[in-house]
This record gives C-alpha cells, structure tokens and sequence, in this order.
C-alpha cells in the first residue's frame, strides 16, 4: 500500500491511462482525484497498491478531518480496481480502511470485493461537447451538444423577473439540511456546509432572497443534493439548475454526471428530458456501520482443523 503525497505523482495519477474517464464506474475516482490537485478542500488522500502502475486505487479522507467515528458523510472512500485480488488486499491491509469508524465507500464495488452486500443507483451523464480541461486532465470523452432546455441564456427567459440565479451560500446550510433526504442531523449540517464552501452550486432565489430552487455537487465532481420547495414546483426550476451546474462542472473538466435512486421515477424522467443518458451499468456503493456488523474477513480463513498459512 502507498500513499501519494508527493504531487508530481498525483498530476500523473490524473493523467495515467487507467483513470481515463470512460467507465461511469471510474468517476467517483477521477473526480476526487482531480478536486485533490486543485487544492484538497476536502482533505483527501490517495493510496494505490503499487506504483507507477497500479491495479487498484483508494481515496479516503485524512486522519485529521475523519475525527469523528460515527461521521459517514465526511468519512468517504471512493475505489476502482480492475484486479479483484489486489482490491482485497488493499482493503484488508492495515491502516487502509478504518473499519471501527462508520463510512461510505463509493466505486465499481461488488460483495466478493467488500464483503459487503452494495446499495445501488442509476448512472446518468449529460451527452455534450469538450467544452475543455484542467490542461493536465485528460478531456471527458462526450458526444452531442449540450444546450439548456428551453433557455436561451442565464436565466430562463420565462423566468418571474423577481428571481435571479446565485450560487448557495454557508447560510443555506441549514435548508438543505431540512429537505434532503439524508440529511436532518448535525453531521448532514456541518456536509452540506462543506459542500456549499468548497464545491460549484447554483440556486434561485426569490425577491427576498430565499432560495427556492438550488442543486449542490459532491467533492467527486457529480451533481448533488437538489431540492425545489414544493410551492415553486412545476415552473422547470430543478431542469434548469440541473443543466446549468452540469455545464459548469464540464467546464471544470469533470465527467458531467449525477445519480438517482432507483425507485426516485420522477428525477430519473427529469434527467432523461435534460439531455442525460442513463448508463448501462449501476453505481454500488456500502454504508458501514460498525456498531451494527463486524469487520469483514478479507482473507480466506484456514479449513477447520487446519493451522493457518
């Protein structure tokens, strides 16, 4: 196991071909590692289990900021592995995964990988041109063009004159945290705040300036949280937020792609109307909670009757 630190290796991390952003399965990866060379505001790390090829790669969240055991928004690990054996071992190597804290790993996760059985979403990418990259970034492979739905320009032309487009500030914190479905906790709170601080968001706010219509993105450059308060809904707001944000993070040089539950039938609707592809292949990800199961048994435990190895 080795940590990159060094931030020479990180840029050719970025670059090196087995990150290239083809597999949606990849981008939970490729995002954090391009938001770590463009100054770490999440305080991530990367190992790999060999260098300067490698079969597996791990990010996780530093020792300094995962304090807090029982913190599974901060404490997130994204993984991609195209060897099955060395994404074990990794994982069950000492120090790489701190299994007595509660966490979230995201990635091309199977149970035989994890020993876990995987939550699962839809994949959506917004089909579009190069609208460029982080010149040291490989540019996201996309293919027709990306325009908004119905707007000419910022903002929609329809658009109550009363409203205007801003991005969310720290103080909406707390109205995320009310509405998002994960969210209503201090944990949440102190996330979303993080994610406002720190990541590209877009919201509408009113003439009294509430927001009544915004969409966060997450450290791994996907569309996150969303919301349109329920007496502004049917005006177009979300499809509208939603592709904005998803041409301003393309722009960044992230793959421009979000996930949706696999029941949530309305957001999937709303992202396939937008112009978003659903992929072929599911995105798994585990919530680990020690206080509830055990630590998984990554190596093969000897026959019964038998001395170990």
């Amino acid at each position: 196991m080795l940590i990159l630190s060094c931030s020479s290796k990180l840029q050719l991390a970025a670059s090196h071909p087995a990150l290239t952003p083809t597999p949606s399965c990849l981008w939970q990866v490729y995002g954090t590692v391009m938001t770590i060379n463009r100054g770490n505001p999440a305080a991530q790390e990367v190992l790999v289990d060999s260098w300067p090829e490698f079969k597996v790669i791990l990010t996780r969240p530093r020792r300094e900021v995962a304090s807090d055991d029982s913190d599974l928004f901060t404490n997130t690990y994204t993984v991609y592995y195209r060897d099955l054996g060395a994404s074990r071992a990794l994982l069950a190597s000492a120090g790489a995964v701190n299994w007595g804290q509660s966490f979230r790993i995201f990635g091309n996760l199977c149970p035989k990988a994890s020993g876990r059985a995987p939550q699962q979403l839809n994949i959506y990418v917004l089909s579009g041109p190069n609208l460029g990259s982080h010149p040291t970034m490989p540019a996201p492979k996309l293919s027709a063009p990306l325009r908004l739905q119905g707007c000419s320009q910022e903002p929609c032309a329809g658009l109550d004159p009363a409203m205007r487009l801003s991005s969310l500030d720290v103080s909406h914190a707390d109205l995320l945290n009310e509405t998002w479905s994960f969210g209503g906790n201090e944990k949440s709170r102190k996330y979303l705040a993080t994610l406002i601080r720190h990541f590209p968001s877009i919201c509408l706010l009113d003439s009294a300036g509430h927001p009544v219509s915004w969409i966060a993105s997450y450290p791994f450059g996907a569309l996150g949280p969303g919301y349109t308060l329920h007496q502004h809904r049917r005006h177009g707001y979300m499809g509208m937020l939603n592709n904005l944000l998803a041409k301003r993070l393309h722009a960044l040089g992230y793959p421009s792609y979000g996930y949706v539950d696999v029941e949530n039938y309305p957001m999937q609707r709303l992202q396939e109307k937008q112009g978003f592809q659903r992929q072929p292949n599911l995105w798994y990800f585990i919530l680990h909670n020690p206080a509830l199961v055990k630590a998984p048994t990554l190596i093969p435990r000897p026959v019964p009757g038998t001395a170990p190895a």
